[in-house]
């Protein structure tokens, strides 16, 4: 069996694969291609680890290919391509480290972090005057944008901050909201909106939504850069009228230098570094190895999505 590694795993997570591949899986590694040859290693694939390029499926899939290990939680990119193949994600594993993300950057801004920060590499002490600014993350109400895992852990870490959290998710019957309507009706009483969704809700939140948000309130996302409504976010950054924003993702990635999102005061950006964890790479190894062992024995795949589904 042939598996083709795109994935650019560390050195680490190379060796650990290696070790523990069952007898008779043959890894070829991209990096250890030259790009005039990647593409043809993976059309001889049975198995493949990471987000290879859309366009190298939309053409023709691969005759041999069994089994698929996006190495992701998120997959839009490939919405519309349909396969005659198991795929599946990272499921949950990205979950924990993006809500901590999140949360962590709320609290940032309620505490003045990214000001004192700026004070402590000024040198410069301002002290007690400070006081007054800071403001609190317990007891405030929260809408968490998706019931996913990332939802889910983003609401368990808010507990310990005694927030009262509402879930928005069209179906979920765990949710509080499931529609639009519902969500706009709630948002002048939030106090934070943490916006989890996946890209196939391009443009969710809209100028409409984030115009009734109430002063002062944060925004925060994790998901994907397009649902949001980049430009009206912005003016209302700009204009005083929201009070912060803690942005893991964001429209165009790398943000472009001019993009004045970068010199808002009251702007946090993360960088789309959310999901990072010690042994990233390694675990992305290791839910392959999992699952090359239930492609190997016939038993259910964990993790298992639809492209055309978008999850």
């Amino acid at each position: 069996m042939q598996l083709f590694i795109y994935s650019a795993l560390s050195p680490a997570a190379r060796t650990l694969l290696l070790e523990n591949l069952p007898a008779g899986v043959q890894p070829v590694f991209r990096a250890d291609l030259p790009a005039d040859q990647q593409q043809a290693a993976f059309r001889s694939a049975e198995v493949v680890l990471g987000n290879v390029p859309p366009a190298w499926l939309a053409a023709a899939q691969p005759p041999r290919l069994q089994f698929w290990q996006i190495d992701s939680a998120g997959f839009e990119r490939y919405a519309g391509l349909a396969v005659d193949f198991p795929v599946a994600n990272m499921g949950d594993y990205f979950a924990w480290p993006c809500a901590e993300t999140m949360v962590a950057g709320i609290l940032a801004l309620y505490r003045r972090i990214p000001e004192l920060a700026v004070l402590q590499q000024q040198r410069r002490w301002v002290g007690a005057p400070l006081r007054a600014g800071t403001g609190l993350l317990r007891h405030k109400r929260v809408v968490i944008l998706g019931a996913g895992a990332i939802g889910l852990a983003v609401r368990e870490q808010l507990r310990g901050f005694q927030c009262q959290v509402q879930l928005l998710a069209r179906t979920n019957p765990a949710a509080q909201l499931h529609t639009v309507q519902e969500l706009q009706a709630e948002l002048p009483q939030t106090d934070i909106v943490v916006n989890c969704l996946p890209g196939s809700a391009r443009g969710f939140f809209s100028a409409e939504l984030i115009g009734a948000m109430p002063p002062g309130s944060l925004y925060a996302s994790v998901g994907r850069g397009n649902t949001t409504d980049e430009p009206a976010l912005l003016a209302a950054l700009q204009a005083g009228r929201l009070g912060g924003a803690v942005l893991d993702v964001t429209l165009q990635e790398p943000l472009p230098a001019d993009n004045p999102l970068w010199t808002l005061p009251n702007v946090l950006l993360t960088q789309h570094t959310g999901g990072g964890q010690p042994r990233e790479d390694e675990g992305k190894v290791e839910m392959l190895l999992r699952n090359l062992g239930h492609l190997r024995q016939g038993a259910p795949l964990e993790n298992l999505v639809e492209l055309g589904r978008g999850y």
